[in-house]
């Protein structure tokens, strides 16, 4: 997970930062940070981020030579 699919995921959610950080318990400086591309979180935050994220209905799409993105699962 990059920092703009990070964005792009809370958008599509409408979270702020701060409901990112209650969800997953990761610090929202760490979260603000991050998006504002002045640092790059451990592997294990972003893994915990993404899963937070993956638990609420996000889709991550994988650079597949048209840029990453994220997308919502599709409601049964």
């Amino acid at each position: 997970m990059n920092s703009a699919q990070c964005r792009a995921a809370r958008a599509l959610l409408n979270w702020s930062q701060q409901e990112l950080a209650d969800a997953s318990k990761i610090g929202n400086a760490t979260i603000r940070n991050f998006e504002a591309g002045r640092s790059e979180p451990h592997h294990a935050t972003l893994d915990v981020l993404r899963r937070t994220f993956e638990d609420a209905g996000v889709v991550f799409i994988d650079a597949n030579g048209n840029g990453a993105g994220v997308r919502l699962k599709a409601k049964p």
